[in-house]
């Protein structure tokens, strides 16, 4: 078992995500405990998630990105299997459309934020914007560099305005990438989760946790913390997001609304 390892990286200092291990796993044992463990938890994210809803006046705005095949799907599907669709908002942001590059990079973005009394959940987000624009030199650098501090404002902005921001960078292993993207390609089932265009990203990976590290430790703040989650073992990442979002409603402390007075003297017609 390795030492703890943190999940919030130091602020105002470098990332070097070489120091996280992927394979971290705390002090879980194994998967069946943790699939208990993560059954255990799920009543309570639901209960929360329900008082968020019936509040309506603070919301929640999960964001997730990873390397090709980090697991963002899977974190959805089953850290908020327990949870009632009608408060979530989820928004998969894929290459922007011609509409979209005609406002500035974050217009598409603004527009998928939850409501009060949602909870929001980006696979992929504006952080694209510092990373595969940045890898594939889609803008001049200054361009990009200048991007750092617009979604800082833009987050800060957010939360000011009644929404709680949780980062996660779901962080896998170079050999754990080559494993899934196998088991896509094994499984006849799964070949529509496998697209060509994955692997020159792959040929790129040193660039691509390069702008990773930059991402994280220049909008890694107070107010919109960065959580990097050791992905390899997709029971703890799990895990691991469950308990954090459980932590942030239950400091959050949606209440539900007051109930219509008189309520004990209603009488519910035959």
């Amino acid at each position: 078992m390795s030492d703890e390892q943190p999940l919030i990286p130091p602020m105002d200092k470098p990332v070097n995500l070489a120091n996280y291990d992927p394979n971290y796993r705390g002090d879980h044992r194994n998967k069946k405990a943790g699939g208990k463990y993560l059954a255990e938890l799920q009543p309570k994210l639901s209960a929360l998630q329900e008082r968020l809803y019936a509040e309506g006046k603070q919301s929640l705005l999960i964001v997730l990105q990873a390397m090709d095949t980090g697991g963002k799907d899977g974190t959805i599907k089953h850290v908020f299997r327990a949870v009632n669709p009608q408060g979530l908002r989820i928004a998969a942001f894929k290459s922007p459309t011609p509409k979209e590059l005609a406002h500035d990079f974050l217009w598409r973005i603004h527009q998928q934020t939850p409501a009060h009394g949602e909870i929001g959940i980006f696979n992929r987000s504006h952080y694209e914007d510092v990373l595969i624009v940045r890898v594939n030199k889609l803008v001049p650098d200054e361009v990009w560099k200048a991007r750092y501090e617009h979604i800082n404002n833009f987050e800060k902005n957010l939360v000011e305005s009644g929404t709680r921001i949780l980062k996660f960078y779901l962080h896998i292993s170079k050999d754990e990438q080559k494993e899934r993207l196998q088991a896509r390609l094994d499984d006849p089932e799964k070949h529509w989760k496998f697209e060509l265009g994955d692997l020159p990203v792959r040929e790129r990976w040193d660039e691509y946790i390069d702008a990773y590290q930059d991402a994280i430790a220049l909008c890694n703040t107070e107010y919109a913390p960065w959580h990097i989650v050791p992905a390899n073992r997709k029971w703890y990442r799990n895990i691991v997001i469950t308990e954090r979002i459980i932590q942030t409603l239950e400091d959050m402390n949606p209440q539900f609304p007051p109930a219509d007075k008189n309520l004990d003297k209603v009488i519910i017609p035959d």
